[in-house]
């Protein structure tokens, strides 16, 4: 692996981990900060068989002490699957594996972007065994992303309720940022996003410049200004399904 590589690689890493690379070139660096403690602090939950459901290219893959990771996702999104670690494509319907393949699920911002969630659900229900965990994290704030495919923003009181009617039992619910944190990352964002030029070296070339400062104060008065958390970024949850699934009751389509 040559030098160019080796930078990319750290530059990859450094977007979905807190580090003091990310504080400087990361324009998303609170909520990614957040998702990553979040899945960090509920990374117990995940053993034996994994499913990553929308997987992209796996950046927490290395937290999961697992005996086996299996990332799928949907081939038309809007995003380029090309370096991303794909192991099997899924139709948008059906998951294509028998009934309680998984000890545990993790799905990781892909909720929002799913128009026919509680369908959805439900397969995640049958691939699960019965007993076992899933780790989910969602946004509440955030802009439209992954264009046209960008379909929810959930509450903590929404999600909750979806999946409960689903049979699926809340274990943890955490959310990954409080009210000043968000609101900074939202400026930092938009300045990265809009004020920036376009071009993507002079973005990271500027970004220690002009965003991370804005990153910077946002951390600093979140820890001394009152907490409130009404406004937050993202809700992270772990679920579990019944030790008896008589009781769950299918999408109707």
């Amino acid at each position: 692996m040559g030098i160019t590589d080796r930078l990319k690689q750290q530059y990859n890493r450094a977007l979905f981990r807190p580090s003091l690379l990310g504080l400087l070139v990361n324009p998303f660096y609170i909520i990614r900060q957040g998702l990553y403690r979040g899945v960090f602090r509920y990374r117990g939950y995940m053993r034996g068989r994994l499913l990553d459901f929308g997987c992209g290219s796996k950046p927490y893959k290395d937290l999961f002490a697992v005996s086996e990771y299996i990332g799928t996702d949907i081939e038309t999104s809007g995003h380029d699957h090309r370096n991303e670690e794909i192991d099997v494509y899924y139709d948008g319907r059906t998951l294509p594996f028998p009934d309680a393949s998984f000890d545990s699920i993790f799905s990781s911002e892909v909720f929002e972007h799913i128009f026919n969630l509680p369908e959805i659900l439900d397969e995640l229900y049958r691939v699960l065994k019965p007993g076992g965990y899933m780790l989910i994290t969602v946004p509440f704030v955030w802009d439209e992303h992954e264009i046209p495919y960008d379909f929810a923003r959930y509450t903590s009181f929404g999600l909750r309720h979806i999946l409960t009617e689903k049979q699926l039992q809340v274990v943890e619910a955490h959310k990954s940022t409080d009210y000043v944190a968000t609101i900074f990352q939202m400026w930092a964002a938009y300045v990265y996003q809009h004020i920036l030029p376009r071009r993507k070296a002079f973005r990271i070339a500027l970004t220690p410049l002009l965003v991370t400062p804005v990153t910077v104060c946002g951390l600093l008065l979140s820890a001394v200004l009152p907490k409130n958390q009404h406004f937050f970024h993202n809700n992270i949850l772990v679920v579990q399904k019944p030790l008896s699934p008589a009781t769950h009751e299918p999408f109707q389509s």
